[in-house]
């Protein structure tokens, strides 16, 4: 989950790590698969059986370790987000900056979007915390 931070996109990597690999069903299938069809004569040495499972256990901790590194990130963003209501800020959009105050906070997908209130009173929809450039 990549989360927008003011003025750019911060992204765990980690969880896009290992969630572009192999999975833990897959892993056991293959672990299994292995195992059924070694060698009676050359079985598996032990030290290699642990090194898998150790291998094994390090891929999920990893897994839950960028799971929870993207739902701090998701509060992080939000505790951002939140602290921008009521404050004049400068967004940078496909036709110029605009200056105006936060005024509503919004959650799609997960992701924070703020409505700012133009000084001409016109209402700017759908900002995300990456458009924001300045904050007075």
């Amino acid at each position: 989950m990549a989360v927008d931070a003011i003025g750019g996109a911060v992204g765990t990597g980690l969880g896009e790590l290992t969630r572009s690999g192999v999975s833990q069903e897959d892993f056991i299938r293959l672990f299994l698969t292995q195992l059924n069809f070694q060698d009676p004569l050359e079985p598996v040495d032990n030290r290699e059986f642990l090194a898998q499972l150790a291998q094994f256990s390090s891929v999920e901790q990893l897994r839950t370790l960028g799971e929870n590194i993207d739902a701090l990130l998701g509060v992080q963003a939000s505790g951002q987000a939140l602290g921008l209501l009521g404050r004049t800020v400068e967004v940078s959009t496909a036709s110029g900056s605009v200056i105006g105050q936060v005024t509503t906070l919004d959650y799609r997908s997960g992701r924070p979007l703020m409505s700012v209130r133009q000084t001409d009173g016109n209402v700017l929809p759908s900002v995300s915390p990456s458009q924001i450039v300045i904050v007075r």
